[in-house]
């Protein structure tokens, strides 16, 4: 495709740069191995031996996410019930690299994909209790390290409503006809045009390739963080569409704290929207494990 997509690079990191990079900045880490572990649409990411992790912007707009998770990361510790990557290590920019990078403790465990249904609803108290802490920390504060602030505009429905529609016409054909009549049925259904601005700390892009389980399937671990922002809950509360089957939400959401009809609504879209992206990504990768895994999440999020 080449240079057409979001998730295009300005720049790649090999395993031979983040070395050298990582080895001149933080020495005491120059004989441990390098391991490329993969890359989202912002970083690269690298296992260090096997006790670090170190993410390497591939993009300019992803610089400012680095510094600010840089900042705040740290502070969330006491607010955190679930592992998450703490930073450790702060690389600056140089002649080689044009992007400070981050190192973090390795938080270990591996993606929940093809979970069954019951293995999930094990995890939902402990992500509502996650999303209650997190959601509970001070904005202001938040905003102090350089958080943006509803820079996605996420009580808009009616505009996202559009985008999805765009995102559909793209995968249509890697859907079912019955995956593609309950989408379109959902769209249709979806009346209201926005909802109420409600501000909490989000982490911003909670979904299955961004969640580590254990070998139980339950939650153990919330990675990338680069999202870090201020806006509406239902965001992070889309997990309980996503996530978790139909009949373990009351669970959620009790423990949670409750949620208004509208924060509901707006969940719901969020958990169908990240999916369908997601989905787009695996189309072009061609990676079938992640485009089956992102499907089931869109028709779970889309039963009751």
């Amino acid at each position: 495709m080449g240079g057409t997509n979001v998730w295009d690079a300005e720049w790649e990191v090999n395993e031979e740069q983040a070395r050298t990079l990582i080895g001149r900045q933080f020495p005491q880490l120059s004989s441990k191995q390098v391991k490329r572990l993969g890359w989202g649409w912002d970083n690269t990411v690298f296992l260090i031996g096997d006790e670090y992790v170190f993410r390497f912007p591939r993009r300019m707009i992803a610089v400012g996410s680095i510094r600010m998770e840089g900042k705040l990361l740290p502070k969330l510790e006491a607010y955190m019930t679930i592992p998450y990557p703490k930073p450790l290590f702060y690389g600056e920019a140089s002649d080689e690299y044009p992007a400070p990078f981050l190192g973090y403790a390795y938080v270990p465990g591996d993606f929940p994909i093809g979970l069954t249904e019951e293995r999930r609803a094990l995890s939902a108290e402990t992500l509502a209790k996650f999303l209650r802490r997190l959601h509970e920390f001070p904005v202001q504060a938040a905003l102090k390290c350089g958080v943006q602030q509803d820079h996605r505009n996420l009580t808009d429905i009616a505009s996202r409503k559009v985008k999805l529609e765009g995102f559909l016409s793209k995968v249509v054909e890697h859907l079912s006809p019955e995956e593609s009549g309950v989408i379109e049925a959902y769209i249709s259904r979806l009346q209201k045009d926005r909802v109420e601005a409600v501000n909490a700390l989000l982490h911003g892009d909670l979904h299955f390739k961004n969640m580590l389980v254990n070998e139980n399937g339950i939650v153990s671990g919330i990675i990338d963080w680069g999202d870090l922002s201020v806006g509406h809950p239902a965001c992070d509360l889309s997990v309980a569409y996503s996530f978790l089957p139909p009949y373990a939400r009351g669970v959620f959401f009790e423990t949670y704290g409750g949620a208004d009809e509208e924060t509901k609504l707006l969940a719901r879209l969020i958990a169908v929207y990240i999916p369908v992206l997601i989905l787009m990504q695996a189309v072009d990768d061609g990676n079938e494990t992640i485009a089956a895994e992102a499907k089931s999440n869109i028709m779970r999020a889309l039963s009751d």
